[in-house]
């Protein structure tokens, strides 16, 4: 079985990967984009991606959401995986943190660990890269004394050394990843929903008819946020995470009442509530 994800290896993404049963004896394929794991599972060419989806620091991963809303059908979210985010600093054997030059990562890794850096390593220079992962294998490659911000499969996978370990600037800096498939899991009881409202024009309460029908039914909405519907200025759409499965009758019900109300509705996914580890593996 053949599971692609957010690659290249040693990322956060392929960590969740591994935390997902699903991975036990699987092909594992990194994809360069979000769309291309999207994509090669719709093909059929994996039967299941990780892609992030939302992170508690810098929020909603934007690519993740607009590829599954607008550009995918077929496809549905299976799983979430939320794991801890434990950044670590990594360079090459030998070297001190005091040695360093440049440290170099992903500007979200940057950004999340931007009160270690300037306490530890004022004077570094900050480099951006397309992961922490082509960080890692950027540092491992160049002769400069050089760091990288990773995790810690990045400093196994490039033979770099963990200098400093848990250098995030909040503990509870946590990230929610999805697996997607083509096949939709059946109810098991502790199940979320993820949907996509999109309303057929702005009129004053559209916002408050969506929430009604779910208030209604005592239904716990866990997320509501609001993205550019890609087509004109102004106009918005609606991504809702809730408890429940959408083959369970308060659900059902409610997306069958907006679909009367408003344009459309599309599923995301029903999918088990991951538990929130509250500790690195």
């Amino acid at each position: 079985m053949r599971l692609a994800y957010l690659g290249p290896p040693g990322t956060f993404t392929e960590e969740a990967l591994l935390c997902a049963p699903e991975a036990a004896g699987a092909e594992l394929a990194p994809l360069s984009t979000v769309p291309d794991v999207i994509a090669s599972v719709a093909s059929g060419d994996a039967w299941a991606g990780m892609v992030p989806i939302e992170n508690s620091i810098e929020g909603s991963v934007n690519v993740t959401l607009d590829t599954l809303a607008f550009d995918s059908e077929g496809v549905w979210i299976v799983r979430e995986v939320v794991r801890p985010i434990r950044h670590a600093l990594l360079a090459r054997r030998g070297l001190r943190a005091s040695d360093l030059t440049a440290v170099v990562s992903h500007p979200h890794a940057t950004a999340q660990c931007r009160g270690f850096l300037a306490r530890v390593l004022p004077r570094a220079e900050v480099r951006a890269a397309n992961s922490t992962s082509e960080a890692a294998r950027e540092v491992a490659s160049r002769p400069e004394p050089w760091g990288a911000i990773g995790a810690r499969l990045a400093a196994e996978l490039y033979g770099l050394e963990v200098l400093v370990a848990d250098i995030e600037d909040r503990r509870e800096n946590t990230s929610r990843f999805v697996l997607v498939a083509r096949d939709r899991p059946a109810p098991t009881g502790s199940d979320k929903t993820s949907v996509v409202c999109f309303i057929e024009k702005d009129r004053p309460g559209s916002l408050l008819a969506i929430l009604h029908e779910f208030g209604d039914r005592g239904i716990n909405l866990t997320k509501l946020e609001s993205r550019p519907t890609k087509e004109r200025l102004g106009e918005y759409c609606f991504f809702i995470d809730m408890e429940g499965h959408a083959e369970e009758p308060p659900v059902r019900h409610a997306i069958e009442s907006l679909r009367t109300k408003i344009l459309d509705v599309k599923i995301l996914g029903s999918y088990p509530r991951a538990p929130i580890s509250g500790s690195e593996e």
